[in-house]
């Protein structure tokens, strides 16, 4: 083969591989629309995510006595969500996350949100497989990362209140989130 269409080719090839489609949804006849792989907010505000995402984004009462405290350390830190927009703990605690994090001023390029599939030969799996070696188990689970290593994550809801919970995190003290043991792999 000629080496000049073998590079354009694996040049395509790469390019069309990290180019994933943002807010991707998967129609199954009968059922609701569901978005997996990198989506953003704009996906979660429109179409049928709308209604639970608003209504669960404008009820939550965020602490902000407690963010006040740690709204600088907060801000050193990069968070990945892996959801379900079909789970009902994602649906019910990554509005209240994300207004969470609004109220904190935290950087928004600095969180990344992954959709996981429900259906059976995909479950819980992102058609890119950002959750590959992160033993994800449970969704929605929430994963910080300082200086590009985890420091802990809040697994399918927070065990005293999310900004209670994030505290405990970004200030580094202990802090054993539900289901520990999916912390590990298996």
């Amino acid at each position: 083969m000629n080496p000049f269409i073998l590079v354009l080719l694996l040049a395509t090839l790469s390019t069309s591989v990290s180019a994933q489609q943002i807010n991707q949804e998967i129609k199954i006849e009968g059922n609701q629309p569901y978005m997996v792989g990198k989506i953003d907010l704009n996906g979660l505000t429109s179409n049928s995510y709308q209604s639970w995402y608003d209504t669960n984004h404008k009820a939550y009462e965020v602490d902000t006595k407690t963010l006040s405290s740690i709204k600088n350390e907060l801000t050193k830190h990069k968070v990945l969500v892996f959801m379900g927009t079909w789970c009902g703990d994602s649906k019910r605690e990554v509005p209240r996350f994300i207004k969470t994090l609004e109220a904190a001023d935290f950087p928004m390029e600095n969180l990344k949100i992954v959709a996981v599939d429900r259906r059976k030969e995909h479950y819980k799996k992102s058609p890119t497989g950002e959750e590959w070696g992160l033993s994800i188990k449970r969704v929605p689970t929430f994963i910080f990362y300082k200086d590009g290593k985890e420091t802990n994550r809040i697994i399918e809801s927070p065990i005293v209140s999310l900004e209670e919970d994030i505290k405990t995190i970004v200030t580094g003290s202990e802090y054993i989130p539900n289901y520990p043991k999916s912390l590990h792999f298996d």
